[in-house]
């Protein structure tokens, strides 16, 4: 039992029964697809609820009781688990609710629980108010379905046109209920519920809520009702009921009443047309196919008794309550029973048939006509169902044509009491009042009822027939199309009828046959028939003016009009008398009005139908009716006929034609007086009369019909020239009128009839409207220019827009007016209730709006011309005058009244409407946004009603998109479209809001928090913490509906411009900061919103790619935030769900669990199942890029005959706008008017006689620029949705985690994605506007593959020898085909396309780069290999697929090369570098030098060589303190490395040389222009970011580079080395005094010391003694060139002495110093450069002893023969030592010091080399804390480290500890070559000292040798330059004791042990011991 008694949330009295009617509506109405099965299975799950219908569960104690323990026990709830304990108070309502409605306990509770989750749809009413809707609306789902299910059955009057398996199902379960006792259950139904009844209980109850709440419960009932009569209504138009049915429906109509004015309610009304079509049989003549099925199916015919039973309940008589009633129901009996007369069948029925001319003369008795008009058709109802209209025309025709003895009766009674009457008027006695006026009352019906068509019918034609149609069929085709066929009889019949009852009409009957004939003539073909009906009866006149013709004619009507004219006229009286508003003494009689009121109605209805008419009558030159209508006007008659003449004036002006005259003489008569005579006191004319006749009578008909004329006449013609020559022209006069006299006056003014205050008011704001929607403003509206009027100067006027436009733009009464007339409107709106006028004042309202929204759209350009003219007007923006205070409220509420009208929307769409435009317009300024947000939130109970209004606009189920605003034909469909538009601009409100800054309008309205910080938000589902329904859940709400289905959300197909916004906004909601964070939160955990949307991608729209395409773009890019911020807050599984999403190529199992379970189940098939069983699906994300159609088809050029292309394409770019989208479009108004201008400007008869032509190649401009647009917008909408594409690639590889995406997986999905956006763009139509995003997308992705498949190898994986599938995950096939697809693409940009190229030529280096080897650790084992085994060492993975590439670009030829060496010379400088870089990366691995070879003989290197003179200037700009643009530096380092790239080959370095390239470099001066090392400090010019360098460091950039080339082209040079060097050698002494300055320079940092190794380096190959020997150098120059070269020796020596020695150890700690974040890395290079010096100076040492010459005899000393070391031992400098050491020769002691140094670091260097070694050998093995020390030298910042994955970590590590070793071994090789040079130098020098120096001592100036060696040191200039002038003895022998304590047993073994160590496997074994032994020898030798 528990089970049964669990509590349904839904509530089953409303949500399955909602569910139901959804079935039955998608299944009747919307055919959707697969519905015939929910529906089978709906109608079965709810037979008992059709069956027992509206029967409410009983009541029980058990439930009772069950519902009271709720409160302690709790209760269980569907689909809860466990039990809830409810509240008392809910439990109390619950008894309430039971009792109210009588129903079960547990029902109130499910109801009330309902009411409370769907409280937030309904802001402002409690559950319990809800809990009463849903209960209502629960049984209007039922009524509507079961409605729907009878309306969809096969039958006799209608057919839905559904499936048959749809028509069987419903058919076969309506009969079943039939035949349980529907209809009885229908009409006790319909008699029980009973609104005031219901209201009663409610009340009692506190049931009821405000206004609105009980307009809506009272629909809900009233709704109810009626779709239950509807029922039985829609079932007797398919089937017959059976007798007894029958007899039920005639028994309730027999009780049945009429409402307070005499018409039946709706409710009655259809069971009334129930029965008149139960006694149908119309529908038999009309012989379709299933005519007999019918018969046989018809009880008239096959049932005796049902004839019987039915003829006796009508025919007895008793009376109903309703006579009138009674009578139709006989008149419809017997007009059946004499159609069943003239069938076959119906002889058996005889005694029943004969009785139908008694019937009908009951009926008639009974006022039948009467009932009907006003009884029936007075129904509002009637209106609404086109089958009631069918019926009673029916009714009415079968009357006339079945029964035409009666008719005939009728017409002699009507002749008979016409007779009496005028007899009785004769004798001046009362008429007798027995009269029956029946054809009175049937011409009045049938006027009536066909003069009312809202289905456009035209139904009355069968009154017409084509008397013409057996001449000729030239009217509207003959009937049913056959040319020769007679009309049927009952047509015939009908018109007879027309005709005759016209013939000798008696007076009495004048007015009503009037009244018919206007009904008859309602619609296009019977206003012309009329018409000529009309002609035709006139008789042709003679010369006597006697009438001979009908009275109904146009010559009988148009003469008494003349004639009237005639007599007024005489009475007209003297303007200036006082008698003139006294009644005239022949004036028109109450009789004479009516009946030419009567005739000006008809009239009017013809000619506002027919346009022939119009004109016929028009240039009628006898009658002229414009003429005497107007002069009539002028005549004293009533106003109630002259707003009758003025309504006539009005549809005859509805042909331009006629309109122009009509303004000359509506002016001519000065109707409204516009010039007043110069005598004249007071005003005439219709001024008047509205100020005095119509405001004391309190009726304004003249007015208003005053109002249609002019708003008819505006819209067909506003001539300029209006009243020219009289007073100054135009609208003026008309428009101060009805302003001043008509509108501002209209809120005070008295009125009989309350509606028509609200008329008035209507039809005035409808001529301002109009006026102001076709102004468009022009600069000359603003100068102001004078009229010449009978000699005097006047002001001219302005168009009347303009004064419209300037009344609105200013505080002005109007615009007052205007504002309280929308409060009154929605003050009157608010109280739901029916008030006269309604419908006027609504209009009138929306009206008020479309006036401010015209204003707000013209305002900017009105007041730009209104600025630019300096006219003295002075206008504020109405955006500003809005926010002005109400006088009613005393509050600024204006803004916030306009806004309360989208509260009403489903009541008033179009005010909704405006509302929302005029809100959209307004929200675009900042400044406004605040105030606007303060006024709607400042009160609580406005604030939540503006929002309810909001969210009910946004979430209106009644929108449909794609309706062209031409099709308004049908009303919903209008109000569908008008819904839609009001959706768009709320949506377009948000998202302009949204660009604002916070807090803004928008924020409120989606539910943020706007009076505390935004991002504090916590959003809700509605109704969740209070939280109210917001636009937010809107807008998610209609994005979500169907989303869950497999065909995707449906509002991106019904609505596809309606979802791209939705999308937008999100999105808007997403990026901004502020509410980032609140948005994403909400929709991951509330809605799962991306990953159900996402799944449904890409969104495919066959006839609207463009919004497909927009959608996804902005679905996409909220989809990479996600990703983004997901990946940031590791929220590992949102990622990777989102990632298996859009990158899996496993068929995914359709929704399983929030789609996880599906993905492991299908990751876990093991690896060879895949291949049989699973099929691969394609990405998701490679869908979307096939949904983007690369291909755009471009309209062809324009075919011109008249006009000049150029031209027009000039009007066409200037008539170009960008608009709200960004896109750059043709406003083709604009363009439209500014062609036709210029085709009306053309002159001459021939340009008249081709207008037509000329108009169709306008037109044919037109659709061209329409074409275009459509074009621009289609590439606009394909480029943001490739950038979203592009945008969600790379966030997918660059921010998420690299570990979710495995590196195969990561490799593959890279080539498919690459291969397949390579095929798409180099497809033969692709667009070239796609291609720079590819190339963006192309080089990302190109990227992440060499990063991936770097960082693969790098884990260690493929790296042993090229296994043939290739060396990474991704085979090497693959890679070869990104690389020919990447030539391709390059080469299919042709000529153009430069900074597009760059993407790629980036993207080739990035692939390129996948070749490269690492750097892998230098081990010092290498060496050990005989030159054999490395020659037989099998090719490695890398040089192979090198090699393949290498290949593959020279497949390509010289196509290539030449693309890229022209980008490489010239172009835009991004994508010169990189053409530069490319150049360099080819040269590099091209080992035939086939590129080389063509850079050199294309001419293109010599370019490059020259181009570096022009670098010069703009090189030299760069060294300014103030940081200028850094672009030149860039492109020289990029040609720099290239040159040094080529150097790098003989052969290339040769070519350089050729090309003059160290000439180049001479003439170079930003090599002189060192900055001072502290300018920047100075000028404190430092770039804060640190990117800019010091002007010092840009210096070096462009020096180091050109030291470099000019180390690599020495070395490179063997053959011309000797030219090479001479020429290095020259730009040494060009530039000398700058390189001296550096090799001085006092501050050796890091730059400074990288310049110094080079610049030694350089020295050290080429200052040397013969190099200038054999040159043709100026023998004058000789000298001073010798000089530079020692200047550079002794230089050089100076710089050993100090980085040897003095300041070696303080460089070092100073750099540690220096570089806080870094200090091991750069003392690492610090150490490089030092030893690099070092080595380079001795190294030239070495060189220069050698090429002195080759004996230590001859030898030059360089070193003084002294061993005073260069520093103290404990390491304090002696700071006196360097300048004496500079200023003479350094000591022998500083090589021997070098010698001591480089050995200790040698040990050092090795030691931490090893170590280094084996913490890479054991690299898994280390500590963490260790890992974390070597990651941080590589990773900046400090917690940079803790951030890092493990796998990065020991990747990093492993990085920096190969740095490290090879770091180590460069120094290694250092030290051992210093040793060498060390040991060398030492050894030349002793020997020469030792063995061959003769000291100057004078005792021993006589020894052989002194003076030769004497001699030597004066001539050569070595010797002296290096000022050894005196050594003495004393000197050697110190030098021999010093040098051999310096040079002791350790040294000795440490420097055999280096050789030992290091030297054993380089080729230059066993040197060092050679050296030691023989300075050894030499040191041990006895002194002499």
């Amino acid at each position: 039992m528990a089970a049964q008694m669990a509590v349904n949330s839904g509530a089953s009295l409303w949500g399955p029964l909602k569910e139901l009617w959804d079935t039955v509506e998608g299944a009747v109405w919307r055919r959707q697809p697969e519905s015939v099965h929910l529906l089978d299975l709906q109608l079965k799950k709810h037979k008992p609820n059709f069956l027992s219908l509206y029967k409410n569960p009983p009541k029980s104690a058990e439930q009772r009781e069950k519902v009271r323990k709720a409160s302690t026990e709790g209760i269980a709830i569907q689909g809860q688990q466990g039990s809830r304990l409810l509240p008392e108070q809910l439990l109390t309502e619950a008894f309430i609710l039971s009792d109210l409605f009588d129903i079960g306990e547990l029902a109130a509770l499910e109801l009330l629980l309902a009411g409370e989750n769907q409280q937030p749809h309904f802001p402002g009413l409690s559950r319990g108010l809800v809990a009463v809707l849903l209960y209502w609306d629960g049984k209007l789902c039922v009524a509507n379905s079961l409605r729907s299910l009878i309306q969809s059955r096969h039958g006799k009057t209608f057919t839905l046109e559904l499936s048959g398996e749809l028509v069987a199902l419903t058919t076969r379960f309506t009969d079943e209920l039939m035949s349980q006792g529907l209809t009885r259950r229908l009409l006790t139904l319909v008699s029980e519920i009973n609104v005031t009844r219901e209201f009663e209980r409610l009340q009692k109850e506190r049931g009821l809520g405000n206004e609105k709440h009980r307009k809506e419960v009272s629909d809900l009932i009233k709704e109810c009702r009626q779709a239950l009569a509807d029922c039985l209504f829609a079932w007797t138009c398919q089937s017959p009921l059976g007798k007894d049915d029958t007899l039920a429906l005639v028994a309730h109509l027999e009780t049945v009443t009429v409402e307070a004015d005499g018409s039946l309610d709706s409710v009655n009304l259809a069971l009334v047309m129930a029965l008149l079509y139960c006694l149908d049989v119309s529908f038999l003549e009309q012989g379709t196919e299933d005519r007999e099925d019918l018969l046989q199916a018809l009880p008239l015919l096959t049932e005796k008794q049902y004839v019987s039973a039915v003829h006796s309940r009508l025919v007895d008589g008793r009376p109903w309550k309703l006579p009138g009633l009674q009578a139709v129901c006989r008149l419809a009996w017997a007009l059946a029973l004499h159609a069943l007369s003239q069938l076959p069948q119906g002889s058996a029925l005889a005694e029943f048939t004969e009785a139908d001319e008694a019937l009908a003369d009951q009926a008639l008795l009974g006022g039948v006509f009467l009932f009907m008009t006003e009884g029936m058709l007075g129904c509002e109802g009637f209106t609404h169902d086109e089958f009631y209209t069918r019926r009673l025309h029916s009714l009415i025709t079968d009357f006339l044509a079945l029964m035409p003895m009666k008719v005939k009766q009728l017409r002699n009674r009507a002749d008979e009491d016409a007779r009496l009457v005028h007899m009785s008027l004769q004798m001046g006695s009362e008429p007798p009042s027995s009269l029956r006026k029946d054809l009175d009352h049937l011409m009045i019906l049938i006027g009536e009822f066909y003069s009312k068509d809202p289905f456009g019918l035209e139904l009355a034609l069968e009154f017409w027939c084509h008397t013409e149609s057996l001449q000729h069929t030239s009217l509207q085709g003959s009937y049913l199309g056959m040319a020769m066929q007679r009309p049927p009889h009952k047509q015939v019949v009908l018109s007879k009828f027309v005709r005759q009852m016209g013939d000798l009409l008696p007076p009495t009957l004048y007015i009503p046959y009037l009244r018919m004939l206007k009904g008859l003539a309602n619609g296009p073909q019977c206003a012309h028939y009329c018409f000529s009906l009309l002609k035709t009866n006139g008789a042709p006149h003679g010369d006597n003016m006697q009438v001979t013709g009908s009275p109904v004619s146009w010559e009988h009507f148009f003469h008494s009009l003349m004639l009237y004219h005639e007599n007024l006229r005489r009475d007209l009286p003297n303007a200036d008398a006082t008698h003139y508003r006294l009644p005239p003494i022949r004036g028109i009689t109450q009789r004479e009005l009516d009946g030419l009121t009567s005739f000006l109605q008809l009239l009017c209805t013809i000619i506002t139908w027919s346009e022939n008419a119009r004109l016929a009558l028009c240039e009628h030159p006898q009658w002229t009716p414009a003429v005497v209508m107007l002069g009539l006007l002028q005549c004293s008659v009533q106003p109630v006929l002259k707003g009758e003449l003025l309504l006539c004036l009005a549809a005859f002006g509805k042909s331009p034609e006629i309109a122009a005259s009509l303004w000359q003489s509506l002016e001519y008569t000065q109707i409204l007086q516009t010039v007043r005579a110069p005598g004249q006191k007071q005003a005439a004319g219709i001024e008047v009369e509205l100020n005095e006749i119509e405001s004391s009578c309190e009726e304004y008909p003249l007015t208003r019909a005053f109002c249609q004329l002019i708003s008819t006449l505006v819209e067909s013609a506003l001539p300029v020239n209006l009243g020219a020559g009289l007073r100054a022209p135009g609208f003026q006069p008309y428009l101060t009128f009805l302003r001043d006299a008509v509108f501002l006056p209209f809120p005070t003014r008295a009125y009989r009839r309350a509606a028509e205050k609200w008329e008035v008011a209507d039809a005035v704001l409808e001529v301002f409207h109009k006026l102001l929607r076709d102004y468009e403003p022009q600069p000359s509206d603003f100068v102001q220019e004078t009229v010449e009027l009978q000699g005097e100067q006047v002001l001219a006027h302005k168009p009347p827009g303009h004064s419209l436009m300037f009344h609105l733009l200013n505080d002005s009464p109007t615009l007052t007016l205007c504002l309280s007339l929308l409060e009154e409107g929605v003050r009157q709106l608010d109280t739901y209730s029916l008030f006269p006028g309604k419908k006027q004042l609504e209009s009138a309202v929306l009206h008020c709006l479309c006036l401010l929204d015209l204003a707000l759209q013209k305002e900017v350009v009105f007041m730009d011309l209104l600025r630019e003219s300096q006219a003295s007007l002075i206008v504020s923006p109405l955006e500003q005058l809005l926010q002005g205070v109400s006088a009613q409220s005393r509050r600024a509420d204006h803004i916030v009244n306009i806004a309360r009208y989208l509260y009403h929307s489903s009541s008033n769409p179009e005010a909704a409407f405006q509302s929302a435009k005029i809100l959209q317009r307004i929200a675009r300024y900042p400044n406004i946004q605040n105030r606007l947000l303060g006024d709607f939130t400042h009160d609580q109970t406005v604030s939540d009603k503006l929002m309810a209004g909001f969210v009910e606009c946004l979430d209106n189920e009644g929108a449909e998109e794609g309706l062209e605003k031409g099709d308004d034909s049908e009303p919903a469909k209008k109000e569908a479209r008008i819904r839609h538009e009001t959706q768009i601009h709320i949506l377009n409100l948000l998202i302009t809001s949204l660009e604002l800054k916070t807090p803004n309008l928008a924020l409120y309205l989606l539910g943020y928090e706007v009076k505390k910080p935004i991002n504090s938000t916590n959003l809700q589902d509605a109704g969740v913490l209070g939280c109210p329904r917001s636009c937010l859940h809107a807008i998610l709400s209609l994005l979500q509906r169907g989303s869950e289905r497999r065909s995707g959300p449906v509002l991106t197909s019904q609505a596809p411009h309606l979802a791209e916004l939705c999308y937008q906004v999100i999105y808007q909601l997403c990026v901004c900061s502020d509410t980032s964070g609140p948005t994403m939160r909400y929709l991951r955990t509330s809605q799962d919103f991306l990953f159900t949307h996402l799944q449904h991608l890409p969104f495919i729209l066959p006839g609207d790619e463009i919004s497909a395409l927009s959608q996804m773009s902005w679905l996409m890019k909220t989809a990479a935030i996600e990703l983004r911020v997901t990946s940031l807050n590791r929220q590992r599984s949102h990622t990777q769900r989102l990632l298996n999403l859009l990158l899996d190529d496993q068929p995914r199992t359709q929704h399983a669990a929030d789609g996880e379970t599906g993905m492991e189940e299908s990751r876990s098939v093991s690896g060879f199942l895949h291949f049989d069983t699973v099929s691969k699906v394609r990405r998701k994300l490679l869908s979307v890029l096939d949904a983007i159609n690369f291909s755009q088809d471009v309209p062809e050029l324009l075919q011109l005959d008249f006009f000049e292309r150029t031209q027009i394409e000039q009007v066409i770019a200037n008539c170009e706008h960008v608009n709200e989208h960004g896109h750059t479009v043709c406003n083709v108004k604009l363009l439209h008017r500014v062609l036709v201008a210029e085709v009306n400007a053309l002159q001459g008869m021939a340009a008249i006689g081709q207008r037509p032509l000329l108009m169709e190649e306008v037109n044919s401009i037109l659709q061209q620029v329409v074409e275009r647009n459509r074009v621009r917008r289609s590439l606009s909408a394909k480029r943001h949705a490739l950038q979203s594409w592009r945008g969600l690639v790379e966030t997918l590889l660059t921010a998420c985690p690299a570990d979710l995406i495995p590196a195969d997986d990561r490799q593959i999905i890279i080539r498919d994605l690459l291969l397949d956006l390579h095929d798409k763009v180099l497809s033969e139509d692709s667009a070239g506007e796609l291609m720079p995003i590819v190339a963006g997308a192309v080089f990302t992705l190109t990227a992440h593959l060499s990063q991936s498949v770097l960082s693969e190898q790098q884990q260690g994986a493929g790296l042993e020898g090229g296994s043939s599938s290739g060396f990474a995950s991704i085979a090497n096939s693959a890679l070869h085909l990104i690389l020919r697809k990447l030539l391709d693409f390059i080469l299919c940009t042709g000529g153009g396309f430069q900074r597009l190229r760059a993407h790629l030529y980036g993207a080739l280096l990035y692939y390129l780069q996948i070749a490269q080897k690492p750097e892998e650790p230098d081990t010092l084992q290498q060496a050990g290999k005989s030159m054999w085994e490395r020659l037989t060492a099998p090719e490695d993975g890398f040089s192979k697929l090198q090699r393949e590439n290498l290949a593959i670009i020279e497949s390509y030829g010289t196509a290539l090369m030449e693309v890229v060496c022209r980008d490489a010379c010239d172009g835009h400088e991004i994508g010169r570098m990189l053409a530069l870089a490319v150049l360099d990366r080819i040269l590099s691995i091209d080992r035939q030098s086939q590129w080389l070879l063509y850079v050199c003989n294309s001419g293109y290197l010599r370019v490059l060589v020259e181009s570096l003179r022009q670098d010069d200037t703009a090189l030299q700009t760069l060294l300014s303190p103030q940081p200028p643009l850094l672009k030149p530096l860039y492109i020289y380092e990029s040609k720099m490395a290239l040159l040094t790239r080529v150097a790098k080959t003989g052969q290339g370095a040769v070519e350089l040389l050729r090309c003059g390239l160290v000439g180049q470099l001479v003439e170079c001066q930003v090599f002189d222009m060192v900055p001072d090392s502290d300018s920047h400090r100075v000028f404190g010019q430092r770039d804060p970011s640190g990117f800019i360098p010091s002007p010092l460091d840009r210096y070096r950039q462009i020096l180091l580079p050109a030291l470099r080339l000019f180390q690599v082209i020495l070395t490179s040079t063997t053959t011309h080395h000797q030219q090479g060097a001479t020429q290095v050698l020259q730009w040494l002494i060009v530039h000398a005094d700058t390189i001296q300055g550096l090799l001085r320079c006092q501050e050796l940092s890091m730059g400074a010391l990288q310049e110094l190794s080079l610049l030694t380096g350089i020295i050290s190959k080429t200052a040397l003694p013969g190099a200038l020997e054999g040159q043709d150098v100026n023998s004058a120059a000789l000298p001073e060139f010798q000089g530079h070269i020692s200047r550079f020796q002794r230089q050089c020596l100076s710089l050993l002495g100090r980085l040897a020695g003095s300041e070696r150890e303080r460089l070092l700690k100073q750099a540690e110093i220096a570089a806080p974040g870094d200090p091991a890395e750069r003392r690492e290079e610090m150490e490089v450069a030092m030893q690099q010096v070092c080595a380079n100076i001795m190294e030239y040492c070495q060189t220069l002893l050698l090429q002195s010459s080759a004996q230590a005899q001859f030898s030059i000393c360089l070193f003084s023969p002294s061993v005073n070391e260069p520093a103290s031992r404990d390491g304090h400098t002696d700071l006196a030592l360097p300048s004496a050491l500079y200023s003479r020769v350094p000591s022998l002691g500083l090589v021997l010091f070098l010698l001591k140094n480089s050995a200790a670091d040698f040990f050092r260097f090795h030691q931490s080399h090893r170590q280094a070694l084996g913490k890479l050998q054991s690299l898994e093995q280390l500590p963490p804390e260790e890992l974390k020390e070597l990651c941080a030298a590589l990773v900046s910042g400090t917690g940079g480290v803790e951030k890092i994955s493990s796998v990065q970590r020991s990747l990093l590590a492993k990085r920096r500890l190969v740095q490290l070793i090879n770091n180590r071994a460069k120094l290694l090789a250092l030290c051992s070559y210093v040793i060498e040079t060390c040991l060398f130098v030492m050894w030349r020098h002793l020997e020469y000292y030792l063995l061959y120096c003769t000291p100057t001592d004078p005792k021993d100036s006589l020894m052989p040798g002194a003076s030769a060696y004497r001699s030597r040191l004066t001539d050569d200039s070595f010797g002296r330059a290096l000022g050894l002038s005196r050594v003495s003895q004393q000197d050697l022998e110190q030098l021999q004791s010093d040098m051999g304590a310096g040079f002791g047993e350790a040294l000795q073994r440490k420097l055999l042990e280096v050789e030992g160590l290091y030297s054993q496997v380089r080729s230059r074994y066993t040197f060092i011991q050679a050296l030691v032994r023989r300075i050894r020898g030499l040191l041990r030798q006895p002194k002499s």
